[in-house]
């Protein structure tokens, strides 16, 4: 009897251990099999199931950020954590209203980037932050509805055209 339960409890652990790598090899193409815009090798679960969906293109990292600003670009962030869910809420209706409008709006991923929470100032996701000659001009927080962000996209980013700012210069 007691030989019997060792099997079963040795089995399920085995199980588990296949499991276990299956699931990290399935990761690990995943990472590889697609650009990844990360630059690192170790993501978070919820960042690799997002890698091919279309509202998650257009990321920026950090680096490429600060170099912007530094640089004084006009720029629209979205800072977002692909496990918060007024983020998965939100982004399926504000990535198609980019596009509407020709709004290049970055994406930035602070659950692989966490240092970005203070450096810019986050207090909750999401977040998206119109900078101006390198520096924040305005922000939104939260899942708000789309006209808030058609009027912030209109006010800041879209001129009287409809054209993109950024575009037409």
């Amino acid at each position: 009897m007691q030989k019997k339960m060792l099997i079963i409890i040795g089995s399920v652990i085995v199980l588990f251990a296949a499991l276990y790598f299956v699931i990290d090899y399935k990761n690990q193409q995943a990472i590889g099999d697609n650009d990844n815009p990360y630059g690192k090798d170790d993501l978070e679960q919820a960042t690799v199931d997002q890698l091919d969906d279309p509202n998650y293109q257009n990321q920026l990292l950090p680096e490429e950020l600060s170099e912007k600003l530094d640089n004084g670009e006009d720029m629209v962030v979205y800072f977002y954590d692909p496990t918060c869910p007024h983020c998965q809420e939100l982004t399926p209706r504000l990535v198609p209203l980019t596009d509407e409008m020709g709004v290049d709006m970055k994406k930035l991923n602070l659950l692989e980037f966490q240092d970005a929470w203070g450096q810019y100032g986050i207090e909750s996701t999401p977040t998206l932050i119109y900078f101006e000659d390198g520096e924040e001009a305005d922000r939104i927080n939260g899942a708000q509805p789309n006209d808030m962000f058609r009027a912030f996209f209109n006010e800041y980013v879209v001129d009287d055209s409809g054209e993109n700012d950024e575009q037409a210069s």
